[in-house]
């Protein structure tokens, strides 16, 4: 995904480009640094994203495919920032201390350069001094059609957001085995010439044995990465420089993550990330104990809240290493469709998902439709090694001592404080952290 950075005032060339310094891993290929109308705009990207640029309408643009994007565009001379409805690709913005609107893709690009930084909300317009909602997802009415009648158009969007995001030549997708990752791979399967899968985990994880049977079943090519407790320990300080928090379960199932993105970069420029689909159609297993009339509320809040967890995951995770990655599931016709089917279609008896995995069909072996939800960090058989990790290595009266930051908030275990520690070296301690997205607790069991 590219990355874009700005400062509403002129002459600011030199400040820009240093912001860009600082997101060049978003793609790097194509760079320019240009003055609009009073602002100074930039980006970054890879080579398949010269649109990101547009100088002749005075436009940076990071698109992250299906709908989604964050852009920055000088229209009469005012410098105005706009927000995906989903919140797929980020944009952050502050006001340096002379008042000037600054913005980026990554918080890092604006530590020390604004008094306070903000993340830009989904949906939202601001142009320095009124932030406006443009977009507010309002569920239409419930379909009024037979389950397989939806089934079958819930198949025929999902084939034609995969349709659009995919190259036929070569493209990938993150393989976990279960059913939302292997739908996405199972439908660009006839439409890529050169399919390319990619798990991770450690050694005997579950996820390395549904993704290999899946990749088998489609004929991708498929590479795992096997990895350690001690790998993971390694390049922790990279990941959470990239991701930018220290929430728990964020930085745990962004480890992995991480290391598989990195293969994937070696060999494909995008992939497709099955992230969203859980949130649309009921796939968590706490959703089982909510009264039927909370469902639809519920599921809809929690898929507001991806914008800076699970999203801010699948984001950094790709552009830390110059990768695309496309969201099918979120693409606006799934998205409009999934939010008018009924809820008892979703969960059904003890099923969750029960309507995507009637769309899926044929599509797919039993043995993966009837995969029952598995948390990422779960499936790659990571489960507790860093919590446990964390309890061995710091001491119970340095938890204590340390837990309580700056700004209020609490540190929920050691894990958490062991990613704030390498957080704390790599960005300073910060008093406003309300850019920062915490996972909820109900969604971490």
């Amino acid at each position: 995904m590219a990355g874009i950075a700005g400062i509403a005032q002129p002459g600011r060339l030199d400040d820009v480009s240093r912001m860009l310094d600082l997101l060049a891993h978003r793609g790097g290929v194509i760079r320019k640094v240009f003055e609009a109308d009073g602002s100074t705009l930039g980006a970054t990207c890879p080579a398949g994203q010269p649109t990101a640029i547009s100088q002749a309408e005075s436009l940076v643009r990071d698109y992250a495919g299906s709908g989604h994007y964050a852009q920055a565009q000088v229209i009469r001379g005012q410098l105005t920032l706009i927000r995906d409805p989903i919140g797929v690709a980020p944009l952050y913005y502050g006001h340096a201390p002379d008042g000037a609107l600054c913005f980026a893709s990554e918080v890092k690009a604006l530590i020390g350069l604004v008094r306070d930084t903000a993340e830009m909300p989904p949906g939202s317009l601001y142009d320095g001094q009124r932030m406006t909602q443009r977009f507010h997802f309002h569920p239409g009415p419930p379909l009024d059609a037979s389950a397989e009648q939806i089934a079958i158009e819930l198949r025929s969007r999902l084939s034609a957001a995969v349709e659009t995001c995919i190259h036929p030549d070569i493209f990938g997708a993150w393989l976990s085995g279960g059913l939302d990752s292997s739908a996405l791979v199972a439908l660009a399967g006839s439409r890529v010439k050169n399919l390319h899968t990619f798990s991770g985990g450690v050694a005997g994880a579950p996820d390395l044995k549904f993704a290999r049977a899946v990749a088998e079943h489609v004929g991708s090519r498929h590479h795992e990465v096997i990895v350690t407790l001690e790998e993971m320990l390694r390049i922790l300080p990279e990941v959470i420089y990239h991701l930018e928090s220290f929430d728990a379960l964020l930085v745990r199932s962004s480890v992995v993550n991480f290391m598989v993105a990195k293969a994937a970069s070696e060999y494909v420029p995008a992939v497709l990330s099955g992230e969203g689909a859980d949130e649309l159609f009921g796939g968590y297993a706490y959703l089982k104990g909510l009264p039927y009339e909370r469902l639809d509320a519920e599921l809809l809040d929690i898929t507001m809240r991806l914008h800076n967890t699970a999203l801010q995951r699948v984001d950094r995770c790709a552009s830390a290493h110059g990768l695309v990655a496309h969201t099918s599931f979120l693409d606006p016709a799934v998205v409009d469709l999934a939010f008018r089917i009924p809820i008892e279609l979703k969960l059904r008896g003890n099923v969750e998902k029960w309507i995507l995995r009637q769309a899926l069909k044929g599509l797919l072996p039993e043995s993966v439709t009837g995969r029952t939800k598995s948390k990422f960090w779960h499936g790659a058989g990571v489960i507790d090694l860093l919590a446990e990790y964390a309890d061995k290595t710091i001491a119970n009266h340095d938890f204590q001592k340390e837990r309580k930051l700056a700004n209020g908030w609490t540190l929920r275990s050691k894990e958490e404080l062991m990613y704030y520690r390498i957080f704390k070296e790599r960005f300073g301690e910060m008093e406003n952290l309300d850019w920062m997205g915490r996972t909820e607790n109900h969604l971490r069991r």
